[in-house]
């Protein structure tokens, strides 16, 4: 019962997190760790659990939508294609294996998190960059096989794929890295339950408490300035990389 109110505990704050600043994910997988799940299985099973969240803040989000359709529509099928093969390559990952990756995947997550809008809006605040339509697709891929295989840290690298696509509205950037993140953890999840990695109950009761602090979130993210939620979550992020660096060596 306690780790079950853990789990819904962090999940309602993953998903009000992922709809102000993003990265929810790098306190929901190593709770579920830490709880018992194997590591393996926590990825499948929390990429389940958050997915609701994110869908939610999508609906959300649904007028900032309507801008640059037919960019979007193409976003959203090359991210399905990454996350097909994002989880194809994941079970092809032995469970030893990526459990000897989680500490490394953990760090990248959260320098991604931790640096990558800094770089990104140093790069191209000034410049204007932009980049050809077909090389934003190639980098939403490798971005979409990314999420699906782990996908920690993947919503800033959206956010700067969207930045050099010529986006500068920051509640439509949110919007269009909300719902991409939906388009291809969609497909990891079909993936991952055709494999039955899922831990059902836990995906569910998580999946419940995210899609809560999804919705919600939304709204206050239209108010809240993201700079403190930001810095809680590379707390949390660098804090649970040493747990398993640590774990891994014991």
């Amino acid at each position: 019962m306690s780790h079950n109110i853990l789990l819904f505990t962090t999940a309602l704050l993953a998903g009000f997190i992922n709809s102000v600043a993003g990265g929810g994910g790098l306190i929901t997988f190593p709770m579920l760790i830490i709880v018992g799940v194997p590591p393996l299985n926590a990825n499948a099973t929390n990429t389940v659990a958050l997915w609701f969240g994110t869908l939610t803040s999508t609906f959300a989000y649904r007028q900032e939508l309507s801008k640059q359709r037919k960019e979007l529509a193409l976003l959203s099928g090359i991210s399905v294609i990454g996350g097909f093969f994002g989880s194809y390559l994941l079970l092809s990952t032995s469970p030893v294996d990526f459990a000897a990756l989680v500490p490394y995947l953990m760090l990248t997550a959260t320098l991604l998190f931790t640096f990558g809008q800094p770089l990104v809006q140093q790069l191209t605040g000034d410049s204007q960059l932009r980049l050809p339509l077909i090389v934003i697709l190639i980098l939403q891929f490798a971005i979409a096989t990314y999420g699906g295989y782990f996908g920690g840290g993947g919503g800033i690298l959206i956010l700067a794929v969207l930045n050099v696509m010529g986006i500068q509205n920051i509640h439509t950037m949110n919007a269009f890295k909300t719902w991409l993140a939906t388009c291809l953890n969609a497909a990891a999840i079909i993936y991952f339950t055709s494999a039955h990695i899922v831990f059902w109950f836990q995906a569910i009761l998580m999946a419940i408490a995210a899609a809560i602090g999804g919705y919600g979130g939304v709204y206050l993210a239209k108010k809240l300035h993201p700079k403190w939620v930001r810095y809680f979550i590379i707390g949390v992020g660098f804090a649970m990389t040493g747990y398993f660096f640590i774990h891994n060596t014991t």
